[in-house]
C-alpha cells in the first residue's frame, strides 16, 4: 500500500521518512580481554522534554520497521476506536507476551468480552516466546497455537474494537480495514509524520515504517498525555501491568520497575522505544538485530536522559565468559557514553558484571 492510501495524511504531517539504506553507527562493543572482538552497529535517538533531539547516532531519519515496538500505539488507536479495555487486559493489548498461563486467560477474556474464540484469532500459530515456558509446553505435547503466539493480546483487542465498530471480523488483518486504517491514522498523528510504507508483521498485522525520530516522538506524546486521554491510560496500565505486557523475568518489565515512570516496549529486530512522563524519550534500533546490545544501548541512551545510573546497573550488559571466567563484556561505544572507556567506567561496569555461568552471561568455548 502507498502511503497516499493511508487515513490521516493531513497537511500538518511531515513527509514520509526516506526509504534507505539506514546509514547505521557503532553503538556497542563486545570486548573481551580488553580488546575490541565485535561492534554492533545502530541508531539512538534521545529527546528532550521539550522535544528537541539532545543526542543522535547513525540515522534517525530513514524508514524502518519499528516491529512491536510500535504496539503503544496501535493500542492507543484502538482506544480511540473504542475499545473498552484498561489495566491489565489494556497492557495485555500492547503486550509482546511471553505465553505464560496469565497471558493466556487474559486474551481469553478478551475474546470472551467481544463474543469470540480462539478460532477467530488470525494470527499465525506459534509456541510461548518464554523459553522454560515453551519448553514445558512442548513437554506436555502441545502444539503451537494462535493463543500462545505472543501478539495474540493484541489480536483479541483488534477483533473485539472490530466488533464494536461493526465492521467485518475475517479480514481485520487487511490494512484496507477500517480497524487498520484507523491505526495507520494514529501512527501518523503520534508520530508527527507520514508513512512511509506498511507491509505484514510477523504475526500478520500490517507493519508501518517510519523514523527512529518519529517512534521517539510517538512515545513522548503517549507518557505526557493528560489523565483520562487514551494515550495516559495505554501509559498507566503498561506500567501497572509490566509482567502483562511482557512476561517475568523479561527486560522490558524489570526496567519499568526500575525507573519510576518509564514505559518501554521492546520489538523484533533490536528495536526499543522508552519515554519519561516529561516527555524525555529514547528509541534505539540495532543493526543486526542483537538482542545482547539492544539493552545496555537503551540503558545507556537513559542515563543520558538523566536517568540514574545506579537504576539501570543491572541493564549494563551482559559479561563475556572465557572458560567460566567473566573476561569482557558488552559495553555503548564512546559516542553514548562517555565513561565506559575510562578507567572509572570500566570499573563500574566490572562491578555489575555479574557471576561467571549466571543467566545472561555470553559465552564461548573459544
Amino acid at each position: 500500500m502507498t502511503p497516499n492510501a493511508l487515513a490521516g495524511c493531513g497537511s500538518s504531517l511531515a513527509s514520509a521518512p526516506s526509504v534507505r539504506e539506514p546509514l547505521h553507527a557503532p553503538v556497542a562493543h563486545l570486548v573481551r580481554g580488553g580488546v575490541i572482538e565485535g561492534i554492533h552497529y545502530g541508531s539512538v535517538v534521545v529527546l528532550a522534554a521539550d522535544g528537541s533531539v539532545e543526542l543522535q547516532i547513525g540515522d534517525i531519519e530513514a524508514a524502518f520497521y519499528p516491529r512491536s515496538a510500535l504496539k503503544p500505539v496501535q493500542a492507543v488507536a484502538m482506544l480511540r476506536a473504542g475499545l473498552p479495555l484498561d489495566g491489565d487486559l489494556l497492557s495485555l493489548a500492547a503486550a509482546s507476551h511471553s505465553g505464560e498461563e496469565r497471558h493466556l486467560a487474559g486474551t481469553r477474556r478478551i475474546l470472551e468480552l467481544a463474543g469470540l474464540t480462539e478460532d477467530d484469532l488470525r494470527n499465525v500459530p506459534d509456541l510461548p516466546f518464554d523459553p522454560v515456558v515453551r519448553e514445558d509446553w512442548v513437554r506436555a505435547g502441545r502444539m503451537p497455537s494462535r493463543l500462545a503466539q505472543n501478539c495474540s493480546g493484541k489480536h483479541a483487542a483488534m477483533l473485539y474494537t472490530a466488533r464494536l465498530g461493526g465492521w467485518s471480523l475475517d479480514d481485520y488483518l487487511d490494512p484496507a480495514h477500517p480497524l487498520q486504517q484507523a491505526i495507520a491514522e494514529i501512527v501518523e498523528d503520534l508520530t508527527g509524520q507520514a508513512v512511509a510504507q506498511v507491509t505484514v508483521d510477523g504475526c500478520g498485522a500490517p507493519l508501518f515504517a517510519i523514523s527512529l525520530h518519529g517512534l521517539a516522538r510517538a512515545a513522548a506524546r503517549i507518557t505526557t498525555a493528560p489523565p483520562g486521554t487514551p494515550e495516559a491510560r495505554v501509559a498507566d496500565a503498561m506500567r501497572e501491568h509490566a509482567e502483562m505486557a511482557s512476561g517475568s523475568g523479561r527486560d522490558v518489565a524489570a526496567l519499568m520497575r526500575a525507573v519510576p515512570g518509564l514505559l518501554t516496549k521492546d520489538g523484533f529486530e533490536g528495536v526499543q522505544v522508552a519515554a519519561l512522563p516529561d516527555g524525555r524519550a529514547v528509541a534505539v534500533k540495532i543493526a543486526d538485530g542483537a538482542d545482547r546490545a539492544r539493552v545496555p544501548v537503551t540503558a545507556a541512551a537513559l542515563a543520558r536522559c538523566g536517568v540514574d545510573p545506579v537504576a539501570l546497573a543491572e541493564f549494563a550488559g551482559a559479561p563475556l565468559l572465557g572458560g567460566g571466567a567473566v573476561v569482557g563484556h558488552i559495553r555503548p561505544t564512546r559516542a553514548l557514553d562517555p565513561l565506559t572507556e575510562t578507567p572509572e567506567g570500566l570499573a563500574a561496569l566490572a562491578g555489575v558484571a555479574g557471576v561467571p555461568g549466571a543467566p545472561g552471561c555470553v559465552d564461548g568455548c573459544g
